[in-house]
């Protein structure tokens, strides 16, 4: 059994990078503060010393031209690891990494690949205000060409990131800026891999399924244990990727239980979760289902500064139960 070790988010992420670049000296890290300073979510501490200043390169502030430079040096050979710090910048990067990184493998026939990691710092939890606590993960999925990776457990995080480094594709790999400091077990074997579009049923159950993934799984994973007390069974699935997505892992669990939940804190228009919704509507489980399916998000408001008030706009435990306890016909 593989040695493991307790690491918070930060850690692993930083375990993650460190075991690649030891492998390959065509990966190298690039991003503002990610060199002397460690990375402004701690992530990079440490790396600078040990990689030096050609694989751990501090940019200008400017999302635009690092995201050019990342694509460009992905396409000549190289394979980027881009920390595009809060994930709500994707929106300045958005010209290399969806008109130009997504597309160019499939324009030159394969004969293009742009294996690079944008990795963003997502969601809101922590009092950053509405520029700096989006999920934007429902514009990236949109895109043809782009893989959206979105972990919730700290060891998960570390065996995706480091497929993600090695996909030959572009790479957007989200992390739950809430969850930097939550610590967990941690697979410590350097050949520890979680491969993309393998989904995970994090917690067994037949009563209902709760789809989740990111920041929002562990409350979901909290109000299922507390429901269990009332005689409530509920499946949580994690999809961990959501491009590619484990489809055939959330249609099976739906035929098993027949009710569906989509929580994640994203805007509820146009989030991801009404495309799962639509998925499992479209498939055979369909049939099975005897409730509307439900969606649990972000309210459609720019995330406020206030703690309270952006408490106020996001599932949270409480939240989760009820729509639970509804779904199941229980008066609690």
């Amino acid at each position: 059994m593989s040695e493991t070790k307790v690491m918070a988010l930060r850690e692993a992420i930083n375990l993650a990078m460190s075991e690649e670049m030891r492998k390959d000296d065509k990966i190298f890290l690039m991003g503002e503060d990610v060199g002397i300073y460690g990375g402004d979510f701690g992530t990079s501490v440490g790396m600078l010393a040990e990689f030096g200043g050609k694989r751990v390169k501090d940019t200008p502030i400017s999302e635009a031209a690092i995201a050019g430079a990342a694509v460009g040096a992905a396409q000549t050979g190289l394979r980027p690891i881009v920390d595009l710090t809060f994930m709500d910048f994707v929106t300045i990067a958005m010209d290399a990494i969806v008109n130009q990184g997504a597309k160019a493998n499939y324009m030159f026939g394969g004969g293009l690949k742009t294996p690079v990691t944008f990795r963003v710092a997502s969601g809101s939890g922590i009092g950053s205000a509405a520029q700096h606590s989006q999920s934007l993960e429902a514009w990236l999925t949109h895109i043809p060409g782009i893989k959206v990776v979105a972990p919730g457990t700290v060891n998960d995080a570390k065996g995706l990131l480091k497929s993600a480094i090695q996909d030959n594709n572009l790479v957007i790999f989200m992390e739950p800026k809430a969850l930097y400091g939550k610590k967990e077990e941690v697979n410590q074997d350097p050949d520890f891999y979680i491969p993309l579009g393998k989904g995970d049923v994090k917690r067994e159950g037949d009563d209902l399924t709760i789809v989740s993934y990111g920041r929002m799984l562990e409350r979901v994973l909290q109000a299922a244990e507390e429901v269990a007390a009332d005689g409530i069974n509920v499946e949580v699935v994690d999809p961990r990727t959501l491009i590619p997505l484990d489809k055939d892992l959330i249609i099976e669990s739906v035929k098993k239980t027949g009710k569906l939940m989509l929580v994640n804190d994203a805007y509820k228009t146009g989030g991801f979760i009404g495309e799962v919704a639509t998925i499992v509507t479209e498939s055979e489980a369909f049939d099975y289902l005897d409730h509307p399916i439900v969606r649990l998000a972000s309210e459609d408001v720019p995330v406020p500064y206030s703690r309270v008030l952006e408490q106020g706009i996001l599932p949270d435990v409480a939240k989760i139960k009820a729509a639970i306890y509804k779904m199941a016909n229980k008066g609690n």
